[in-house]
């Protein structure tokens, strides 16, 4: 919202401080008013041309005519000039927009990175063993049930199969997951992996450029989604919803594909920042004004699926440095 960057610059400029997000939004504001600017000109141009045009008639001298059609051939060389620096000025102003990052919720903590992330609460008791555990790489290895080498060797590094019990074990997470959801109102479905570009930028994702975690398809306008967060969210683009009819809530399944770039450093054993997973998503849509209400709704969720599964889990304020850059909270 290129008005609300220019009438709240200081607080947009206070904010991506505050994520440590590198975004010009002086650039922005100074590109929307050149665009302003322009569209002004081009408006009273274009009246001229009109005008220009209905003072043709039978009338007129030769000489007359002569003039009127000189002149409506500089207004249309000064038009069309002023529409490709319109082109030029939008497409620059739209792709430094793109980097200001959301404005932040209040309660959000100040912080650089997850280390400065806030504990809220506890929940359950982290089991003691009598003798060193192993970590799940090692038990899948030992139980035959996920196997990370033939990954590599079919699909690259950070690939993996899933075998035997591993795969009915997720199975019957996600069954766990949607019939929990359900009983709660949302509606299950399952989404495409593909997403066009103008969706993943509608719901906050970076389709392009190095620092993207998205695998774009060649020679399409396409991507594979990182989350069906981006095709719930564009289930609805371009339509307006009756106040009537909400709040409406989906539970969304998809395959998740992510480039993870940048991850490098970040622990990322076993299946973590893997490049393909499954997940389940929950999504609502609402009245503004009901956003925090829902949003900790959403979190009510998400402990009640952990305490049924009986593990033991932290709830924190994630600070503005570890906030993606979409999120409000």
């Amino acid at each position: 919202d290129y008005k609300f960057i220019k009438s709240n610059l200081d607080a947009v400029k206070e904010n991506i401080c505050r994520r440590n997000i590198k975004a010009d939004a002086d650039l922005v504001v100074d590109l929307f008013n050149e665009r302003t600017e322009i569209s002004t000109k081009l408006q009273n141009l274009q009246k001229q041309k009109k005008d220009n045009s209905k003072s043709m008639g039978s009338h007129l001298s030769s000489e007359e005519r002569e003039n009127l059609v000189e002149k409506g051939k500089l207004l249309k060389d000064e038009i069309t000039q002023l529409e490709s620096r319109l082109a030029q000025v939008e497409e620059a102003m739209k792709k430094e927009a793109m980097r200001i990052p959301n404005m932040t919720h209040p309660a959000t903590p100040t912080g650089k990175d997850d280390s400065e992330n806030l504990e809220i609460k506890r929940v359950g008791k982290i089991r003691e063993f009598s003798f060193k555990p192993k970590d799940h790489v090692e038990l899948g290895q030992v139980l035959d049930i996920i196997d990370f080498e033939a990954g590599t060797k079919v699909s690259g590094v950070k690939f993996y199969y899933l075998k035997r019990k591993a795969v009915i074990l997720e199975q019957a997470l996600i069954t766990y997951g949607f019939n929990m959801l359900m009983k709660l109102g949302f509606v299950p479905l399952s989404t495409p992996d593909i997403a066009k570009e103008e969706i993943l930028r509608g719901t906050g994702f970076n389709p392009r450029g190095e620092e993207s975690n998205v695998y774009s398809i060649e020679g399409t306008d396409t991507c594979l989604v990182a989350t069906a967060e981006i095709t719930l969210g564009g289930y609805h683009a371009n339509e307006i919803l009756a106040k009537e009819k909400l709040p409406i809530k989906y539970a969304g399944i998809s395959h998740c594909f992510r480039r993870e770039a940048g991850a490098a450093g970040q622990f990322s054993k076993g299946l973590y920042r893997v490049h393909q997973f499954n997940k389940l998503e929950m999504f609502v849509f609402c009245l503004p004004e009901d956003a925090d209400k829902y949003h900790l709704f959403l979190r009510e969720v998400e402990e009640r699926i952990f305490e049924g599964l009986g593990i033991p889990f932290r709830v924190v304020e994630i600070c503005t440095g570890d906030l993606g850059a979409p999120a409000y909270r």
